[in-house]
């Protein structure tokens, strides 16, 4: 008898595993018809994700179940199948863009004149926005005084409000890049519309596309086809697969030269201004060769924090620090509460950078 047992054991045993083998390749050959369907949508310009279509096979796999599983229980399988079949797709997408990272890929540099970024982490500093030439002009001999090498500084500035100070235009990118020049600095700005990346062009060597513009794709499409740098903000409630696409419409014109920053994203506690997302900048890092940067200011909206956030995203990867400086930030125009004034901004770069960043004379700087 337990011979007989072990013989019948053994046949329904090898029964099962022939079994298996065919429906592994029943999958394998589904997961490629659903790869050709997922191409000619792509091709098309069709939606890829249709939910309702997959309602529709669920409801009729339940229907012709002929048991037995209970209908629960083969919903629930051929779920995970819909869902992993969906996750096999977004990964290969993932793997065809520009921005992302390749098996093996080094970290990417983004050249902005002679600075490179990629490498050593970078400090980006200087006010929210250009309010006069003493303002800019005084900001920009401090920081490079200190060492710092990029100048950020708003001219047309996006505000909630359309009341507050929307920045001084045309007039605010001649200040900005004639006080980066005088002091031998390279200078950020933001861009805010397809009609302005022209004139900003022609006086910043970065194009900065905010949180609030992160899906204008007009506007990453023409920043795309400038021949700038691009510093790409993460919106408050973007996630980084939008992120990621974003990037992409830059890239698709023909401009690799990207920068992406984390500055916060929203959630319900209400004593900072954004959450800093440090998961963001670890997982960007390794989804894409292309520098990461960080705005503290931004994601705190208050000052007595941003040197342990800028320490966090430094450790968790990020290639460098955007920060809000004024000389007088009681006086600011916009974002009074996040900007540094100098002695501030000494304390922070001790506490953040230490050593690593060493301070050249002013004079040296004008020189």
């Amino acid at each position: 008898m337990p011979n007989d047992v072990d013989g019948a054991l053994s046949a329904l045993r090898g029964r099962v595993d022939t079994l298996n083998l065919e429906l592994l390749a029943l999958i394998s050959q589904r997961a490629h018809v659903a790869r050709e369907i997922h191409g000619l949508k792509v091709a098309s310009g069709r939606p890829v994700h249709d939910p309702e279509r997959e309602h529709q096979m669920i409801e009729r796999l339940v229907a012709e179940n002929p048991g037995p599983f209970p209908a629960g229980v083969v919903a629930q399988l051929f779920g995970e199948l819909f869902a992993a079949t969906k996750s096999l797709m977004e990964g290969e997408e993932r793997l065809r863009l520009r921005v992302a990272r390749a098996p093996g890929e080094p970290d990417r540099l983004v050249r902005v004149g002679p600075e490179a970024v990629g490498r050593e982490p970078i400090l980006i500093a200087g006010p929210c926005s250009v309010e006069n030439a003493f303002q800019i002009d005084q900001t920009a001999a401090f920081l490079a005084s200190r060492g710092v090498r990029f100048l950020r500084g708003g001219a047309f500035k996006p505000r909630t409000s359309p009341y507050d100070f929307q920045g001084l235009g045309a007039e605010g990118l001649e200040l900005l890049g004639a006080a980066a020049k005088r002091h031998g600095l390279r200078s950020v700005t933001e861009v805010v519309d397809t009609r302005h990346v022209e004139i900003v062009c022609r006086h910043a060597d970065v194009l900065q596309v905010g949180a609030r513009n992160m899906q204008n794709f007009e506007l990453l499409k023409e920043v795309g086809r400038a021949s700038r740098p691009v510093l790409l903000k993460r919106g408050p409630a973007a996630t980084l697969h939008e992120l990621l696409h974003a990037a992409e419409y830059i890239a698709a014109q023909g401009n690799g030269q990207i920068l992406l920053c984390e500055r916060g994203i929203r959630s319900f506690d209400n004593q900072t201004r954004n959450t800093l997302d440090i998961s963001a900048v670890a997982l960007l890092r390794r989804a894409t060769a292309l520098p990461v940067l960080v705005d503290p200011s931004h994601a705190a909206g208050r000052k007595d924090i941003l040197a342990p956030l800028a320490r966090a995203a430094l450790a968790a990867g990020a290639q460098g620090i955007l920060l809000e400086v004024h000389p007088c930030p009681a006086a600011a125009r916009s974002d009074a509460q996040q900007q540094l004034d100098f002695g501030e901004f000494d304390r922070f770069q001790a506490e953040v950078f230490g050593p690593r960043v060493e301070a050249r004379p002013a004079a040296e700087v004008r020189s």
